[in-house]
């Protein structure tokens, strides 16, 4: 082959990857690795050298009706790599008044987080409360109705049924009869601008879950989650059959140009009641019957290059044995600085405080972690 006719295969594929059109998807290519001094409870890292949330995605207007777009990610587990459907859904594109249905396998978008993709955070792995109650990051099967009101600033409703595997509380014993329709959600989030250089966003969320309830079987073994047969598992290590979730974002920027300059404070309140075996009589301490967590974030980008972030989070948990319930909290600071040299790059260095109480074997520990994470290919616009 010529260099010329290199040069051409080149540009053609690169055209190809970047300008999707009816017929020629956008594809993007995400690489994520680390290195970790130690283990963190309930994640996915694991200490040593690791591979992350590495991403194959494929997304293209199928017609002038619907929208589709496959995102399958690969990780290394014990040695061995694995190979997972993470999104796999299609979207109509011209409802009336302004609603939308979504179908398939897809991101939940209760909170704020968790529509995004794991390797757009600004620190390394997601706080403890979403790792806790949600696995990291809530996915599955099923459909989503929204409603984008035509109102000044945004607001929009949604409501979604899933199939809720990965939100099902322990079947120790294999006996148990699941829901096959088991998580049902309903959201709304409201945001809007305060001049040009700021911007907001608030919601609230509330999940449904009929399979969360443990069973009077199912508890008589004390787990220890910071164990390495937990890795990579996508489940919630705490369910409970109501979810309720509060969120924010603020956003700034001198002069609405986020490119030189910008900072973004988020937080968000998951409770999660209604947990124990519907049978029997059980002792909560301090008569708390809920379990919680939250996380509060700043991340200030001082430079086009450079950007600081300092996260602060709490996870309240119970774990039952025999009939009572006893409480474990975790506690995480992280500070974690990231160089960018372009949109497409970033490599992070992160260091986190982690203190537990009850918490299997976690008490206080340092983890440090210094990540990358590549983008090869078009890839679409970052969630608000």
């Amino acid at each position: 082959m010529t260099f010329t006719g290199l040069l051409c295969g080149l540009f053609s594929a690169t055209t190809w990857a970047e300008t999707p059109t009816l017929t020629n998807p956008a594809i993007s290519v995400v690489l994520d690795g680390y290195y970790q001094n130690t283990d963190r409870p309930l994640s996915e890292a694991t200490e040593g050298f690791g591979m992350g949330h590495n991403e194959l995605a494929l997304s293209a207007n199928i017609d002038d009706m619907f929208y589709g777009k496959l995102t399958t990610v690969l990780e290394v587990n014990d040695g061995e790599t694995e190979i997972g459907l993470e999104e796999a859904f299609i979207q109509t594109l011209a409802m009336p008044a302004g609603f939308a249905i979504r179908g398939g396998r897809f991101l939940s978008d209760i909170g704020y987080l968790n529509n995004q993709h794991v390797h757009t955070d600004s620190f390394v792995d997601r706080p403890a409360v979403y790792r806790a109650f949600l696995g990291s990051h809530y996915y599955d099967d099923g459909a989503r109705l929204t409603y984008l009101a035509p109102t000044d600033v945004y607001w929009t409703l949604g409501a979604e049924i899933f199939q809720g595997d990965s939100m099902r509380a322990a079947d120790d014993h294999n006996e148990r009869e699941y829901d096959n329709l088991g998580v049902y959600t309903v959201y709304t989030k409201v945001g809007g601008d305060i001049g040009i250089e700021s911007s907001w966003q608030a919601g609230l969320s509330y999940l449904h879950n009929k399979n969360g309830r443990l069973t009077a079987e199912e508890h008589d073994h004390d787990h220890d989650h910071s164990d390495s047969e937990d890795e990579h598992s996508h489940d919630a290590a705490y369910t409970g059959q109501n979810m309720y979730v509060a969120d924010f974002v603020y956003k700034w920027a001198p002069k609405g140009n986020y490119k030189y300059q910008n900072l973004a404070v988020s937080g968000e309140w998951i409770r999660l009641t209604d947990f124990a075996p519907e049978e029997g009589v059980y002792t909560y301490p301090s008569s708390r019957d809920y379990q919680q967590g939250w996380y509060l974030s700043g991340v200030y980008q001082l430079a086009p290059q450079w950007s600081v972030g300092l996260r602060y989070g709490e996870v309240e948990t119970m774990e039952l044995h025999e009939e009572a319930f006893e409480k474990q909290k975790l506690k995480e600071t992280d500070v974690s600085v990231s160089w960018h040299h372009s949109h497409f790059s970033t490599v992070r260095l992160q260091y986190t405080l982690q203190k537990g109480t009850n918490f299997g074997d976690i008490e206080n520990d340092n983890v440090f972690t210094l990540q990358y994470v590549m983008t090869l290919g078009a890839h679409g616009a970052h969630q608000f």
